[in-house]
């Protein structure tokens, strides 16, 4: 069993209200193989939303509304959801502030990336949860497929 972000696996939750869905990793939650989670419906913002970006240890909309208590609750709420699974393995959004790993936008709404994690993903690796984008899964599902 593993953890997938929600858009990926086809719910339309994304800030926009958009999915950006992995048709495999949709098939996955569809066959009960992992666990849809979305870390800021968990928090309790709405869909759609106002974009966020990470800037330092905070959270922000564009205008400067402050959002990490939000985003805070909901990476608690999708780590203990995956802790009761005893879920050590997740598919997160890329380059998301709250699921993003490696490379996050950078705060500046330009769509600049800089080196970070997101607050989920941040969160999982810090209790040993293996995290992939999904481009790193889809990467490495083709690399154990050759081998």
């Amino acid at each position: 069993m593993i953890a997938v972000s929600a858009c990926l696996a086809g719910s339309a939750c994304r800030y926009d209200g958009k999915a950006n869905t992995v048709q495999a990793l949709k098939a996955m939650v569809e066959r009960g193989e992992a666990v849809p989670i979305c870390p800021e419906v968990l928090g309790g913002l709405g869909i759609p939303r106002d974009p966020c970006e990470r800037q330092g240890c905070r959270i922000c909309t564009q205008s400067g509304k402050d959002c990490t208590a939000e985003y805070r609750k909901g990476a608690e709420a999708a780590l203990a959801l995956i802790q009761k699974h005893h879920i050590t393995l997740a598919v997160l959004k890329a380059k998301s502030p709250s699921c993003g790993k490696g490379l996050i936008y950078d705060g500046s709404f330009t769509r600049t990336l800089r080196e970070g994690h997101g607050l989920t993903a941040e969160l999982f690796i810090r209790n040993g949860v293996r995290v992939f984008t999904e481009d790193e899964w889809k990467e490495e599902k083709e690399n154990s497929q050759k081998a």
